[in-house]
């Protein structure tokens, strides 16, 4: 087996192995998160609303919540790992050997992935309580799943190179994912929008994911699926360039 690979496998397993072994912290409290969203937004409020674009309001929000948690699960254990591992000085050790950065990369962001696609796949069980969902496109919706947890867990990553404490790795998703998740189309379809705002909204990349991943269930979408697919593409070698980067060049690990 090649040795590039075998450096992927064994820090992907290690992130993956710390992942179902503490689920009760990694997978549960999202999924308690996300259960308190269909109750209070679909269930109360949403039985109050008009339907959205020919659909239950309950059914219109469920496929924005899911990719919500993919978001935040993928973001949050990259940046929480690979700090816990630069704090420790063990990311160190790693450097120094013969593991090229990229793969170090991928080993880490595998680990987020593959956090976020299970606490998502875990709220989709959940919402079978709240609405039955259509399936218009799987390829759509697995593709937009495994394109956004990708670039969010880079994203955490770069969080977690240039943090230098454990306060700077919330820093991020409460003043900057949270407010664009919340805008990003998750509650509310922009086609209800003034045009001016429909432009604003456009400024937000999180609004390509949730739409996106929105027409895989219901095929309905306010945006291009193709230009989020295009978008999230990018997104995703440019973020890993950039990590590539800093990785190369110590920044936020050398002291």
């Amino acid at each position: 087996m090649n040795s590039n690979l075998i450096c992927f496998l064994t820090i992907a397993r290690r992130e993956t192995t710390r992942i179902f072994r503490i689920w009760v912290q990694t997978l549960l409290p999202p999924v308690i998160t996300m259960t308190l969203y269909f109750i209070i937004f679909g269930s109360f409020i949403g039985s109050q609303l008009r339907a959205v674009n020919g659909y239950d309001y309950m059914a219109f929000i469920a496929p924005g919540l899911i990719m919500m948690a993919i978001i935040t699960n993928s973001y949050t254990n990259t940046v929480s790992s690979f700090f816990s591992t630069k704090f420790q000085r063990n990311i160190e050790e790693l450097l120094v050997s013969p593991t090229p950065n990229g793969v170090i990369i991928l080993g880490y962001i595998a680990g987020g992935m593959v956090r976020g696609m299970s606490v998502g796949f875990l709220v989709s069980l959940v919402s079978l309580f709240f609405v039955r969902l259509p399936l218009h496109n799987v390829f759509y919706i697995l593709l937009f799943a495994f394109l956004t947890s990708f670039v969010f867990s880079l994203a955490g990553m770069i969080n977690g190179i240039f943090a230098k404490k454990f306060d700077d790795i919330s820093i991020i998703p409460t003043f900057v994912i949270t407010p664009l998740t919340y805008l990003g189309g998750v509650f509310y379809s922009i086609s209800l929008l003034p045009e001016f705002w429909q432009a604003v909204s456009k400024a937000n990349p999180i609004i390509y994911m949730v739409d996106g991943f929105r027409y895989g269930f219901l095929g309905t979408s306010d945006i291009n699926v193709l230009t989020g697919v295009a978008m999230l593409i990018f997104f995703g070698i440019t973020l890993f360039s950039v990590t590539l980067y800093l990785l190369k060049k110590g920044i936020g690990i050398r002291s």
